[in-house]
């Protein structure tokens, strides 16, 4: 007997380590394709937050629709999507000089993505690509005590990509677009239950000990 419950708790203490989150990471990772860096483009679903020196009535944040298409005071619509940042800026810098002068203006490409799994406030977010991937996280309230601090997960349209993203990534340094998601995965079961298994290993060599005493 005494056998017995020597090899069930070696048994259930293997198991404990061999089931570690790292573990648990390795076999969920499964290549997908990733795009580059996005660093300065505009994409579709992009907020452009325009900051033109004062002047509120030509600031604000206007969103990119599907098509690419945004609408600016007094210029009206305009395809963002054929710049970059900087392009865009130089652009309506030449644009605004109709209306103001030396016009002096900031653009910010907002992305707006979704935060979800193991987060305190799951939702929809606009972030600077400027921000990091902790910074992102702590939006939504940051990683719950069930969730894995460790390990973010990029997805679009149900697929994980593969992305560096470890806390202190740039999302400009991402292939992050709006419309994607930063998903925090739940620790497994044995990692966030290790109290449970080790007082049931321990209970059961106990009443093992006790039966040949």
């Amino acid at each position: 007997m005494s056998r017995c419950v020597n090899l069930l708790s070696f048994l259930a203490l293997g198991a404990l380590c061999a089931w570690t989150p790292a573990t648990l990471a390795a076999q969920a990772s499964v290549p997908t394709p990733s795009g580059a860096p996005l660093s300065g483009a505009i994409r579709p679903g992009d907020v452009i937050r325009l900051k033109v020196w004062r002047e509120p009535d030509f600031s604000g944040d206007y969103a990119a629709d599907e098509t690419g298409m945004a609408v600016f005071p007094r210029l009206g619509p305009m395809r963002v999507t054929d710049y970059t940042v900087d392009s865009l800026k130089q652009t309506l810098v030449q644009r605004y000089a109709a209306y103001l002068v030396n016009p002096s203006i900031e653009v910010i490409a907002l992305r707006r993505i979704k935060v979800l799994g193991s987060v305190r406030t799951p939702g929809l977010y606009q972030v600077d690509p400027t921000m990091t991937v902790a910074d992102a996280i702590a939006l939504a309230g940051g990683v719950t005590p069930d969730g894995r601090g460790d390990r973010v997960d990029l997805l679009r349209e149900g697929q994980r990509l593969t992305a560096n993203l470890e806390a202190r990534t740039r999302l400009g340094d991402t292939p992050i677009c709006s419309g994607d998601q930063l998903y925090v995965p739940q620790r497994s079961w044995l990692s966030r239950n290790t109290a449970v298994i080790a007082a049931g290993i321990t209970a059961v060599a106990v009443v093992g000990a006790s039966a040949f005493k």
